[in-house]
């Protein structure tokens, strides 16, 4: 049963930080190494200095973190609140030029072990889990919330918005560099908490970001659990910072993540292109605005890839899903119906003999334009492009025991770090 529980946030001092939107920044797994730069140059306490550090030769940047925050909450950069509270959060953004608010909450979340009610859906990889051990280990914190999402059925963030959140000014209240809204609420009434554990009891939780990390975090306890040789269950280290947010709100938006791949040195498109109709129905598209278009629109009833090489754009139609029986024939149906396994089985691996864990030659994006700009600045390079992975894949997928491929959603917008901390005693 996933517990819940509101927790004294660290957050940072207004009285000596004026602007907050020089001192947060998105989550790091998200900061390209140009990003990285940028934050680390726009204040010396931007939270990116604890997050996300530089590699100095000679240094340890998680220890060099840990001294940052011990420095910064001494001198009271940062403070620590006095009541255990928790925050509601509140994000204004537009999509495609509607404007959505997304709302939710951050708070504590129990960490559980298999087969309870935190669910993931996405593998994970071992060097980003041991880049966070170290930082946790260094810190003593939970730094930036995971993003979870559950059935909120007793309209539980609308009822609280309503009755608590709507009149009240925020506690913080920024604009990051997409222009989305950040707001923050602070909840201590000790009944309004106690109402609300009460009501997120027995629901399942979804993790949509921040796989790593909570398996960092139930690592980490266990590593205390052993040195402390502790049973008590209200120890921080047996939570996890958390942000939760409505399964069924249509303001839920999902991007899909594309694939960028190098090409070996003979790569030759018409014959490529003869391999992948073995598979695929393909169809050439003059037009980029189209071409999406029609990706977008055959989703909806069809397996339908994207591809984009030498200023051309394919559309990739799956003739039949049963031709991936063959060939994932030890994973489930949900798993095999999904776009980026056929993208992963038919194309990468089968026809251009990849190793979907090479990340030198298979890199990430959600941005359609920033890789046709690559493509169209390297000869080797191609791209191709999915359409969103649907938020019943995925539950289907974390309830059946399996994970998705790595990468294969992109929940947006990103939670802000640095908004609210949860520090260990």
């Amino acid at each position: 049963m996933a517990k819940i529980k509101p927790f004294k946030a660290v957050i940072y001092n207004q009285e000596i930080i004026k602007d907050l939107s020089l001192v947060s920044c998105p989550p790091y797994d998200v900061i390209s190494p140009s990003r990285q730069e940028y934050f680390h140059n726009i204040s010396p306490f931007n939270f990116i200095h604890i997050l996300f550090g530089k590699d100095i030769p000679g240094e340890d940047k998680y220890k060099r973190a840990g001294n940052y925050f011990k420095e910064w909450l001494k001198n009271k950069i940062l403070i620590q609140e006095e009541k255990p509270s928790v925050y509601f959060y509140s994000q204004q953004y537009s999509q495609r030029g509607e404007k959505k608010t997304r709302l939710g909450f951050i708070a504590l979340l129990g960490l559980e072990d298999k087969n309870t009610s935190v669910f993931g859906h996405e593998h994970t990889r071992l060097e980003p889990k041991e880049d966070r051990l170290k930082l946790i280990r260094q810190a003593k914190a939970n730094l930036s919330p995971i993003f979870v999402i559950f059935s909120d059925q007793k309209r539980l963030i609308q009822r609280t918005y309503h009755q608590h959140v709507l009149d009240k000014q925020p506690l913080i209240n920024i604009t990051d560099e997409e222009k989305t809204v950040h707001k923050l609420w602070r909840l201590d009434h000790q009944p309004f908490l106690d109402h609300f554990q009460e009501g997120m009891r027995g629901t399942n939780i979804f993790i949509a970001d921040g796989h790593h990390r909570y398996e960092v975090a139930c690592a980490y306890r266990n590593q205390m659990k052993k040195r402390l040789h502790a049973a008590r269950k209200d120890y921080d280290f047996n939570y996890i910072l958390a942000y939760f947010t409505n399964i069924e709100s249509r303001n839920l938006t999902i991007l899909p993540i594309h694939r960028l791949v190098k090409l070996g040195s003979k790569f030759d498109l018409a014959g490529f292109n003869e391999k992948l109709k073995n598979c695929f129905d393909l169809e050439e598209v003059k037009d980029k605005i189209r071409f999406f278009f029609l990706l977008e629109k055959g989703g909806r009833t069809e397996h339908v890839l994207g591809m984009y090489k030498d200023k051309r754009y394919w559309l990739l139609r799956l003739k039949n899903i049963k031709i991936l029986d063959s060939v994932v024939s030890d994973k489930p149906k949900e798993y095999i119906s999904l776009d980026i396994s056929i993208l992963n089985y038919l194309v990468l691996k089968r026809v251009l003999g990849l190793d979907l864990e090479d990340k030198a030659n298979i890199t990430f994006s959600p941005n359609s334009d920033e890789l046709i700009g690559e493509v169209d600045n390297n000869d080797s390079l191609i791209a191709f492009f999915l359409n969103p992975v649907k938020v019943e894949q995925l539950t289907n997928i974390a309830l059946s025991g399996e994970k998705m491929p790595s990468k294969s959603t992109y929940f947006y917008p990103k939670v802000l770090s640095g908004l609210v901390i949860n520090k260990h005693k």
